[in-house]
């Protein structure tokens, strides 16, 4: 029965044979602004590295020196053998960094959701999501046997009727993105707090997406709002700002300790390398010498939003460097992320069942190190592309520099 299931699945052959299948692209090279992929060199605009440090120097050479003092990998758990004197200075790093008073690092940033959400309410608790809450929050709360709840994108009065259904005696985690991952705008964290306030809930806020973009130096949404004492947990991932791999959970001691002893993701998973610990503690270093790296990305984010507006593009309610370009039609994303890549540049293709079809969009994303030159020549092609399958329907404009 189960090779039959397996061998029943064909949805990816199907748009293997019409030439459209637009995942598992292999790199070749650096992922820097731009990149090879068959030999040839192509924009890259689907990336998540927003501050451009994955091919850094500085992170380059912590990785080398961690390799040499401390091997490969750690071979074991943070709970039994895998903890290092490096994990710790990490911890302490990232705590200081968004305010908190301790940090817990796990192996990925899912790993962290799945433990942290998978653990801290129990069965006849509550967990109250954003419908538009990352894949991992929502599969955390399954884990977690706990009642979830979800309101409407960025709600407050449907967040409020959630909340409203809980038993008063009961915990109540509101789980939600600081950055909404495909639609790049930023949860409404002030409402948030005073909700969680008048409903003696707790809340938790995934910064996966904020960490080197909002907030002083990078530190994140609730600093971005000065509500970091109103926050109860932060996490976020290492695979983005950070550019390396890796997650971490912040907040006051009591929940560090009770997390290092229930978080099953973190129990039973290796450790992060130690190469990987000790780029991101050069990632923090960098961010807090070099604020300039925000300011660009900001500046690049800008440039491009107006030039993909002055195009006539829909990007949707987006404030990030992650910017949703609608296509609005599934067929159509393929289709254009294919012309893309054959023209040089690299999208990200976003379609049902991720989103509705009618709300199937690319996703470009910016980094500190794009140029203007590279972002005209990018948002020109994908002017060129969309206008060829008619999605902008006469509104498009020419596309030039200020």
């Amino acid at each position: 029965m189960l090779k039959q299931r397996m061998k029943a699945y064909d949805v990816p052959q199907k748009v293997e044979r019409l030439g459209l299948y637009p995942y598992f692209r292999t790199i070749e090279s650096e992922q820097d602004t731009v990149v090879k992929i068959n030999g040839k060199d192509v924009l890259m605009f689907g990336s998540n590295s927003y501050l451009g440090l994955t091919t850094h120097p500085k992170l380059k050479e912590a990785s080398k020196k961690a390799i040499d003092k401390y091997g490969s990998g750690t071979a074991g758990s943070r709970f039994l053998n895998g903890t290092l004197d490096l994990h710790l200075e990490l911890e302490r790093r990232l705590a200081e960094f968004v305010g908190m008073e301790g940090a817990l690092v796990f192996s990925t940033g899912f790993q962290v959701n799945l433990g942290v959400l998978s653990s801290v309410t129990g069965r006849h608790d509550y967990i109250i999501l954003d419908e538009l809450d990352h894949a991992c929050i929502l599969d955390g709360s399954r884990l977690s046997f706990s009642k979830v709840l979800k309101y409407k994108h960025n709600d407050m009065d449907s967040l409020e009727k959630m909340l409203q259904k809980c038993e008063p005696d009961k915990v109540k985690l509101i789980a939600v993105d600081g950055v909404f991952s495909m639609e790049g705008d930023i949860c409404n964290l002030p409402e948030i707090v005073k909700l969680s306030k008048k409903y003696n809930a707790n809340i938790f806020v995934d910064d996966a997406h904020s960490l080197g973009v909002l907030g002083k130096s990078g530190r994140g949404t609730a600093d971005h709002f000065g509500l970091t004492d109103d926050v109860d947990l932060i996490m976020g991932t290492f695979s983005k700002s950070l550019a390396s791999i890796g997650g971490f959970v912040a907040g006051n001691n009591d929940a560090m300790n009770f997390l290092k002893h229930n978080a099953r993701s973190l129990i039973f998973s290796a450790s992060i390398a130690p190469a990987n610990a000790a780029s991101v503690i050069a990632a923090l270093d960098l961010i807090q010498d070099e604020p300039e790296r925000i300011q660009q990305v900001w500046d690049n984010t800008n440039y491009a939003l107006k030039l993909l507006k002055d195009a006539g593009f829909d990007t949707g309610n987006t404030e990030t460097p992650i910017i949703p370009i609608f296509i609005r039609d599934d067929f159509k994303t393929f289709q254009i992320t294919k012309m893309l890549l054959e023209d040089g540049v690299f999208v990200n293709p976003v379609v049902s069942p991720a989103v509705a079809s009618t709300e199937s969009l690319l996703r470009f994303s910016l980094m500190s190190t794009h140029t203007k030159s590279q972002i005209e020549e990018g948002i020109e092609k994908i002017t060129k592309a969309a206008s060829k399958l008619g999605v902008l329907d006469g509104k498009e404009k020419a596309v030039h520099a200020n």
